[in-house]
């Protein structure tokens, strides 16, 4: 396993993070992605910690907040000491009917810490992130609560998962601004079959020294070598039950196109080629890996074995890459008799030979 620092932070976080939002069972969506029971659960705990996993991300929202509560046992039950693992919750999401129930408000957020804290079975969360974004509630509201929770101890360090670009940077300079605790990392969706990230997100994170933690690396599950040009819809696909997230599907069967011979050449799946591609990208700090069994776990794992050769990354990149987009385009059309193409991933200026 490799580690790596959590964004500008001292703290090692490992290049693979075990998601659970499988863990447990639950209503509407979590229907198709959950249903991992504690024994199964500790079973996964166990392998990662054994693969030399540190990392842990789950959430309130994932079934109710089950799979808190089925994550803190399994700590409990494994006897792993708390100080040898990071771990990693969120808040926002409707954890009950009521109006206030829901947001990034302080009276939510301050409901919400206290009640992972008690699922989770501990004194502190290490990475604390806001879920997704609330247009109602005022950015200094939230960011304030956030860095009393720092202050309190029960929070060490905090992020967002689904913001926009603008609004992660807005946040940021209030925070300079007042003193409150910044960001460590940004929680996205990224995957060799959905780069949008890289068009805004990636470029501020980089400048910013935000880490990533990706979610959804294999597209729920379209780039796990279940789904081909020939096989759009095989049956037991928890895709196929909820497709999620949005994919251009015609763009994915030419990018699966390409992983086959690689994966045939590394002879290993399609998924860890993809897992791969993306440890291989400048800005991501960990890739979310979830599973239902432990083979699939053990499959993910073996990415991080996977090198991929130059000529093999710039044939992925370039089946994958993205359509050219308003300003890119123009930047590089403007700039080129000054610096060239514009590296947006760059985190410093600097002048072509």
């Amino acid at each position: 396993m490799q580690y790596t620092p959590l964004g500008n932070t001292g703290l090692l976080v490992s290049r693979l993070c075990l998601g659970t939002m499988t863990f447990s069972g639950g209503q509407g969506i979590y229907q198709h992605i959950g249903d991992v029971g504690q024994a199964d659960a500790d079973a996964l705990v166990k392998a990662s910690i054994e693969a030399g996993i540190n990392f842990f991300d789950t959430a309130d929202v994932y079934s109710a907040g089950e799979s808190e509560q089925t994550l803190g046992q399994s700590f409990r039950n494994l006897g792993v000491a708390r100080h040898e693992v990071v771990l990693a919750t969120k808040g926002y999401s409707r954890m009950g009917s009521g109006r206030n129930d829901v947001g990034a408000s302080r009276g939510h957020l301050m409901d919400a810490v206290e009640a992972s804290l008690r699922r989770l079975q501990t004194d502190h969360i290490d990475l604390y992130q806001v879920h997704a974004t609330d247009v109602l509630t005022p950015l200094d509201e939230t960011l304030r609560a956030l860095d009393d929770m720092v202050r309190q101890g029960k929070v060490r360090y905090i992020g967002v998962s689904n913001w926009a670009a603008w609004r992660i940077a807005t946040a940021l300079g209030i925070a300079n601004a007042r003193n409150y605790e910044r960001f460590a990392t940004v929680q996205a969706y990224y995957s060799i079959a959905g780069r949008d990230l890289e068009r805004e997100l990636a470029p501020m994170m980089a400048h910013e020294k935000l880490g990533l933690l990706v979610w959804s690396p294999l597209a729920g599950g379209l780039l796990s070598g279940k789904f081909s040009r020939d096989n759009q819809n095989p049956a037991g696909s928890r895709r196929s039950g909820f497709d999620f997230p949005i994919v251009d599907k015609d763009r994915a069967w030419n990018i699966l196109d390409a992983i086959a011979p690689i994966a045939r050449a590394h002879g290993c799946s399609p998924a860890r080629i993809a897992l791969a591609w993306l440890l291989s990208r400048p800005v991501v700090t960990s890739v979310i890996v979830g599973a239902k069994r432990l083979a699939q776990l053990q499959d993910n794992l073996g990415a991080m074995d996977i090198v991929l050769s130059e000529d093999e990354l710039k044939t992925l990149d370039a089946v994958s890459a993205l359509p050219p987009e308003y300003p890119g385009w123009m930047l590089d059309t403007q700039g080129a008799d000054r610096h060239g193409p514009v590296d947006l991933w760059a985190r410093r200026r600097s002048t072509p030979a």
